[in-house]
């Protein structure tokens, strides 16, 4: 067995002594069956001890099935020598996954297949930790070195044509089920890289289910579907891992599938549930600095492809004049996210993202444009106990002098925090009927006014 595996031992290290591996950990009590709990412990222990014996250059230069045949003997003996209880196609099951984390994406692999981890965060080689259910926890998953996991940096981003070194230490891009990758390396990096990997769910989830999670109440989310179907053009406020992404997926659930649709994102995501959706994606600079492409750029050519309404993924500077435009000139129901805390501070950074665009526009203008421009804020966020909740949801109503006048609809109002360390709140309705209301009643989208009353809590 040594002679078949020694194309893939490591120079100077003898094939693996199978019977030295550490013991399997103890089985996650989660509600994963018995039988998965165990491959997912098993690969994880075999994969630590195999990643330490095995040449990884070299399994660039070999197939799948190839390592296949080679490691099923290895992995066989890890089982029988660890005397770990699997049947038959259990222990295939086990050759197939080591098999794809070791020419995929490492021992990350089974994190993202683990459908209850939301991020995954690689601090250096030796220490991964993942987000679970709102809370950060660390995992015996680690690389090799620091060169073993530079090799899975690298497969990431040249899978997006984009390239991480000292000369490009930051990169941001995409896997190819939509997750988003952040990277950033020595020399800005103290300790070895630093991954974050935002997984996005396989599963398209709707306002209905938003609801069930108790990110809204029922009202909330009717009057938000009434808002799409009536070409409201809405900004999404809210923080790091708020849910603004998914919000946006969400509302695009609600546009008719007869619109056509244009989206433009740094690393695209979005997964928006439309028939007719056209993509495009920014580019970075190249090694010699030239062929960028900014958001701005793609704004102003989706502009000449006849959309009904653009999405961007998320507007951070000068695109954001540009937004607007198509917002107010025969583009509304258009969507976009921000990075904000409230409402108001959402209105604050569009003004200063105009600003940056260069336009001789005087501020009382720039709030006009945005007041006649934008017609709903959502803001959302992620509370201390990991949850997330739609906090307020705010129409724009015009101006008055210089302000651009706002009122809020629903709002969350924190109550207090049980044993657990659980948030327990409401979402509120503030009295306020939607002016929208009145610009779609025409088209038969309607509320009950029972819903806008401020005396009916509803807990969550």
């Amino acid at each position: 067995m040594a002679g078949r595996f020694s194309r893939f031992a490591e120079p100077g290290v003898d094939a693996p002594a199978l019977a030295e591996a550490p013991a399997p950990r103890a089985a996650p009590k989660r509600e994963a069956s018995t039988a998965q709990s165990r491959l997912i412990d098993a690969r994880v222990a075999l994969h630590r001890h195999l990643v330490d014996k095995i040449n990884l250059s070299v399994l660039d230069q070999i197939e799948h099935t190839d390592l296949i045949a080679e490691i099923t003997p290895l992995v066989q003996d890890y089982v029988r020598q660890n005397a770990i209880a699997l049947s038959g196609p259990e222990i295939e099951q086990l050759v197939r996954d080591t098999a794809d984390e070791m020419m995929g994406l490492g021992p990350i692999e089974p994190l993202l297949k683990d459908r209850t981890v939301s991020d995954i965060l690689i601090n250096g080689p030796n220490r991964i930790f993942v987000e679970r259910g709102g809370r950060l926890e660390e995992t015996p998953n680690r690389f090799r070195d620091e060169a073993h996991l530079m090799r899975i940096i690298q497969r990431i981003v040249s899978a997006v044509g984009r390239r991480v070194d000292e000369s490009v230490p930051m990169a941001d891009a995409r896997l190819a089920d939509g997750s988003r990758v952040n990277v950033a390396v020595r020399p800005i990096t103290i300790d070895g890289p630093l991954v974050s990997i935002r997984k996005f769910s396989v599963d398209k989830i709707s306002l209905d289910e938003l609801v069930e999670f108790k990110s809204m109440t029922p009202q909330m989310a009717e009057l938000l579907a009434i808002a799409v179907r009536g070409k409201t053009s809405i900004v999404i406020s809210g923080g790091t891992g708020s849910g603004k992404t998914t919000m946006l997926n969400a509302l695009s659930s609600k546009i008719d599938h007869a619109e056509r649709l244009i989206t433009i994102e740094d690393a695209a995501e979005l997964q928006l549930q439309q028939p007719h959706v056209a993509r495009m994606e920014t580019r970075p600079p190249n090694i010699e600095g030239s062929g960028e492409i900014r958001q701005r750029e793609l704004l102003k050519n989706a502009l000449r492809m006849r959309p009904d309404r653009i999405i961007v993924g998320e507007v951070r500077g000068e695109e954001a004049f540009d937004m607007l435009q198509a917002m107010n000139t025969g583009h509304e129901g258009s969507m976009t996210t921000i990075h904000a805390n409230t409402p108001r501070d959402a209105l604050s950074r569009l003004e200063l993202m105009i600003g940056m665009a260069g336009m001789p526009m005087t501020q009382e203008s720039i709030r006009g444009q945005i007041a006649s421009s934008v017609g709903m804020i959502i803001q959302a966020n992620r509370l201390h106990d990991g949850s997330r909740r739609v906090t307020s949801i705010a129409e724009i109503v015009g101006m008055e002098g210089s302000v651009v006048q706002m009122q809020e609809i629903f709002r969350y109002e924190v109550s207090h925090t049980d044993e657990s360390g659980r948030i327990i709140g409401q979402h509120r309705p503030t009295g306020v009927r939607p002016r929208l209301l009145e610009r779609l009643s025409g088209y038969s989208l309607t509320m009950s006014a029972e819903a806008f009353e401020p005396n009916l809590p509803r807990p969550t």
